[in-house]
């Protein structure tokens, strides 16, 4: 989807709103297709003395199985949109990732919504921040409580053992 940016391009001050919802099923995710649901992106760009800043957010909620744990989860998420938008590349060698070009007069929603998406999550998908994970030993998931397994000592220690056996 374009957004037009014709009446603010020349108007220093002015500003335009924007709202749109992108599919990014198709996103690969490691093994994983964590979106499935839309993506909605709000915002809006300002004309701030002749430069084109859009400011605002993504949101949607991810559907994932957890790198530590391997339990399926849903969260929510929303990132922020602070972005430049500019006519043409001055420099293409020292391109920045939160600067887009335009295409004519109006902004590519779906590449950025695309771009900030992926640029902002996680490079593993968890359940929860403090996920524990799962024992490596029997495969527990530590979530739900602690496992079972004896801790095996260092093989260095094994004399005092002994001692504490006696």
């Amino acid at each position: 989807m374009l957004l037009g940016l014709a009446q603010i391009m020349d108007r220093p001050g002015q500003s335009v709103s924007f709202s749109t919802s992108v599919d990014l099923s198709d996103l690969q995710y490691g093994t994983t297709y964590p979106v499935s649901e839309p993506v909605v992106a709000e915002g809006s760009v300002r004309n701030t003395a002749g430069v084109l800043v859009m400011k605002g957010s993504v949101k949607t909620c991810i559907h994932g199985v957890c790198d530590r744990c391997a339990s399926d989860f849903d969260a929510d998420v929303e990132f922020p949109i602070d972005a430049v938008l500019v006519k043409e590349f001055a420099n293409e060698e020292n391109e920045d990732e939160w600067v887009f070009p335009l295409e004519g007069d109006a902004a590519d929603l779906e590449e950025i919504v695309r771009t900030v998406f992926v640029l902002n999550m996680d490079s593993q998908l968890l359940c929860k921040p403090d996920c524990k994970g799962m024992c490596c030993r029997c495969g527990t998931n530590l979530n739900e409580g602690p496992c079972s397994c004896q801790k095996e000592l260092d093989p260095r220690f094994a004399a005092l053992r002994q001692l504490l056996d006696k």
